[in-house]
């Protein structure tokens, strides 16, 4: 805390979920979950970001609830600043806060592929054929 510049970029870890990480950790013990976060943190605290594109695969692997909400504030600040974010994900909290959902199926593997639900949140939700509409429509009741 004595030292803003480095206190603030240490605040972007904790703000994307890794407050737990050690200092001088390697980057081959994170997992792609914890990589691809520790990415955004750096991108985070860049002064000038051109507009980008961020493809992010499952990034809530492993983090408690606690921390989705965060690395959600983080993706929320990530697009305030004109960027793009395209998130896979299962998490259904993830889901439900995202602007425009393809949504994959009607199964997973060899069963999928095919887009079964598109649009907000509340479009996929009333999708009969979508099986993460059925899941999503009760976290959207809430």
């Amino acid at each position: 805390e004595d030292i803003p510049a480095i206190s603030d970029r240490l605040n972007t870890l904790v703000d994307v979920g890794l407050g737990y990480l050690e200092l001088g950790q390697n980057a081959p013990s994170l997992s792609g979950g914890e990589a691809q976060r520790v990415k955004i943190s750096s991108e985070l605290y860049r002064p000038f970001m051109e507009k980008t594109i961020y493809l992010l695969d499952e990034p809530t692997v492993g983090l408690h609830y606690d921390d989705v909400a965060k690395l959600l504030e983080v993706l929320n600040r990530l697009v305030d600043k004109g960027n793009s974010v395209v998130v896979i994900e299962h998490n259904m909290d993830v889901i439900k806060s995202a602007d425009y959902i393809l949504d994959f199926g009607p199964e997973g593997g060899s069963g999928g592929g095919i887009i079964v639900a598109k649009g907000t949140p509340e479009n996929v939700a009333d999708n009969a054929k979508s099986h993460t509409g059925k899941y999503l429509k009760r976290v959207l009741r809430k």
